[in-house]
């Protein structure tokens, strides 16, 4: 080989080795600083349970990350040690050693899921024993005892014992049969149909390891617009494909059902839920399901929304049409999840209030085993919304937690937006309804109302990509949302601190000021996107880019002119009881805290009031200026991260570092897009000049509006 060409290849190779597409996850295992063997002897010598599915997913987790930590071979022969195992994973009955060490009660405390990491001394030696109540949190607590050691974190004396907190823990995948993803911007979806049932893709098993590493429990496969098909025998032949492969970390298969589907795939004329050819069909369908997997979680349902059908097509309830479902899967242990989505085929007075409207007068007339999904606010995944008026207003049926990691209206896979900050600030919302500390995080993990079930949802961001989210940064709020299912009070900080170590490096200069950009993203999103309480602007269908000119078209609730409503008066939409009086369905409490412009968070102004662009904020700046000012503190900390993660290069590997950047530099130039736009468009009417600090706009606004971009992935 000529020298030249040598130099080339070794390159290459050197390259080669450095590189990282982000395909691990936060599950790097990267080694461990110089002269940290903390953890090495406990990994080194492990005695696990009986042999089982489970428990060779454990053992091979752990040779994983000690190769990983250490950079050894994994002494092979103590795998199963049974002469001096310094770390014991086992169910009680498994092992002596638990059942002295670890009391009855602590074990019953831990439930079906909960485990225990605790040290002991026995034998003239230290010992880590992990013990839990079914080999599952067997499971979640060897990732979180090979989680605590790459952070380099020390085991506390007292041990440590996590029990979720919300039983269900679901991804919600918007995945077509055909492979599209709705509302994904990270490749296709991940399950090949076409080669299932007689091919199980590594990435199946990686995406459920994945999950497991952070306590999700279920997902549901398919999109919420259902395809009947996916209940047919063929499709439930790769379903139970699927199911055998997730069933050892853990994961339920769950279903979208289309309403419709006993006259599209059942031949029956109907679909009506009090016909008994329609409820018998339901039953028999069930039955075939579960005999193809026996542990099937149940049905998602969507019904009456977005031309979806539902119980509204025979002049039935929400609560009628959920209850078919209920009673067919009820035998065998299931649950139907009923979206709360729902929204009049014609245009209302107020999207706002259509799902109250259509939910609190039914509540209690659902089967025990129905649960409605609910989004964090009321209209639709917006980058901020205030909670849902359902949150504490159905005492007697259970409610889950829908929230969107997919970024659909804060700019899909390029934009940074840590999403947990969003996530906390809703959990976190007093609801007020049973007074001072009604929070919603209480109303869906169950002790506000004593809800018989628990279950949090979240619509996947996962593709094909090698990285698996398109922005690598994105991952860390599909980690955020499994840690906040399992616990919806974990704080922000705390999940951007544990994702930053696990991922990239424990070095302080790297995760201090990366965590800063992250904790600050969502926010800086939201200056540049819709600040003060305006929404839903942008661009119609793709939702990609500034729109606050649509206008007209199928719905007017599908419009940005319906929801800012500026005029030269004024911008804003009036949900006092003025307007529409949506503020009604939140407890007096919060009626009177957002009802009064003295009193209202500023983050939600225009989303409940009309005001003139002269209406003096509480910074002293007019409306006018604090919407511009806004729209430019946002593109200014878009350019400030790039800064940021440039100096953040000698704590990255290469590839994920450009990766990174890039879509930094993205986002920064859309930043701009945005402001531009928004202040044109909204110029107009306000007729005022833009305050000193703002750039001024490089274009007109006929530009921005004849800007449309094509095959925007993802519709």
């Amino acid at each position: 080989m000529k020298p030249i060409y040598l130099l080339i290849y070794l390159l290459f190779i050197s390259f080669s080795l450095q590189a990282n597409d982000g395909y691990k996850l936060w599950l790097q295992y990267y080694p461990l600083t110089s002269g940290n063997e903390l953890y090495q002897t406990f990994l080194g010598n492990v005695k696990t349970g009986d042999q089982s599915p489970t428990f060779d997913i454990i053992q091979e987790e752990i040779k994983l990350a000690y190769n990983g930590f250490y950079k050894e071979s994994y002494p092979k022969a103590n795998v199963m040690s049974l002469d001096q195992p310094q770390l014991i994973i086992a169910l009680p009955g498994q092992s002596e050693m638990i059942l002295r060490n670890v009391s009855k009660v602590d074990l019953e405390k831990l439930g079906p899921e909960g485990y225990l990491i605790k040290k002991i001394t026995a034998d003239g030696a230290e010992k880590i024993l992990i013990s839990g109540n079914s080999e599952i949190a067997l499971l979640y607590g060897t990732f979180r005892l090979l989680q605590a050691a790459q952070k380099n974190q020390p085991l506390p004396n007292e041990g440590m014992v996590s029990v979720p907190t919300i039983e269900r823990r679901i991804l919600n995948h918007w995945d077509n049969l055909n492979r599209t993803v709705e509302r994904g911007y990270a490749g296709f979806s991940i399950w090949n149909w076409h080669r299932l049932p007689r091919h199980i893709d590594q990435q199946y098993l990686d995406y459920a390891r994945a999950n497991a590493s952070i306590g999700i429990n279920g997902t549901v496969i398919t999109n919420v617009n259902a395809n009947a098909l996916v209940l047919t025998a063929d499709y439930l032949k790769k379903t139970a494909a699927l199911a055998d492969a997730f069933r050892p970390y853990g994961i339920k298969i769950y279903l979208t059902a289309r309403f419709s589907s006993p006259m599209e795939i059942g031949g029956l004329p109907t679909a009506d839920p009090l016909d008994p050819e329609v409820q018998q069909w339901w039953k028999d369908k069930t039955k075939e399901i579960y005999e193809h997997i026996p542990d099937f979680g149940g049905f998602l349902v969507k019904a009456d929304s977005e031309g979806q059908p539902g119980p509204h097509n025979y002049k039935r309830t929400q609560a009628e049409g959920a209850n078919i479902l209920a009673d067919a899967v009820k035998p065998f242990g299931g649950i139907v999840m009923w979206r709360a989505f729902v929204y009049s085929e014609e245009t209302p007075d107020d999207r706002h209030k259509q799902a109250y409207n259509e939910f609190k007068p039914i509540d209690g007339e659902f089967r025990d085993n129905v649960i409605v999904q609910v989004k964090n606010g009321a209209i639709d995944f917006q980058p901020r919304e205030p909670f849902h008026p359902l949150f504490g207003a159905m005492p007697k049926t259970p409610l889950m937690m829908e929230f969107q990691i997919t970024q659909e209206y804060l700019g899909h896979d390029t934009h940074l937006a840590y999403l947990a900050p969003m996530y906390e600030e809703v959990l976190q919302s007093d609801t007020h309804v049973q007074g001072p500390g009604s929070t919603v995080s209480k109303v869906i993990d169950g002790s506000l109302h004593q809800y018989s079930m628990t279950a949090m949802a979240g619509v996947a961001n996962i593709g094909t990509d090698r990285n698996w989210t398109g922005h690598h940064f994105h991952q860390a709020n599909w980690f955020a949302y499994g840690r906040l299912a399992w616990n919806p009070n974990t704080p922000s900080a705390d999940m951007a601190e544990e994702w930053l170590q696990l991922t990239f490096t424990t070095e302080e200069e790297f995760v201090q000021p990366v965590k800063k950009m992250m904790l600050q993203s969502h926010e800086m999103v939201v200056n540049y996107m819709t600040p003060l309480g305006l929404h839903h602007i942008m661009a119609r269908s793709h939702h990609y880019g500034p729109g606050p000119w649509v206008t007209g078209g199928e719905r007017a609730d599908w419009t940005a002119t319906y929801y800012h409503k500026a005029t030269e008066k004024g911008v804003g939409f009036d949900r006092t009881p003025s307007g529409s009086n949506a503020l009604e369905q939140y407890a007096p409490a919060i009626q009177e805290t957002w009802g009064n412009l003295e009193t209202i968070p500023e983050k939600y102004l225009l989303w409940f009031h009309h005001l003139p662009w002269d209406y003096g904020l509480k910074d002293g700046n007019s409306l006018w200026d604090g919407i511009a000012l806004h729209y430019q503190k946002g593109v200014e900390e878009a350019w400030q991260n790039i800064l940021t993660w440039e100096e953040m290069k000698p704590f990255v590997d290469p590839e994920r570092h450009a990766h990174v950047l890039s879509f930094m530099k993205i986002q920064s130039e859309e930043a701009i897009w945005w402001r531009d736009a928004c202040l044109l468009y909204f110029g107009q009417f306000s007729q005022k000049p833009l305050p000193e600090g703002v750039g001024k706009p490089a274009h007109d606004l006929e530009h921005y509006m004849k800007l449309n971009p094509k095959f925007v992935p993802g519709i």
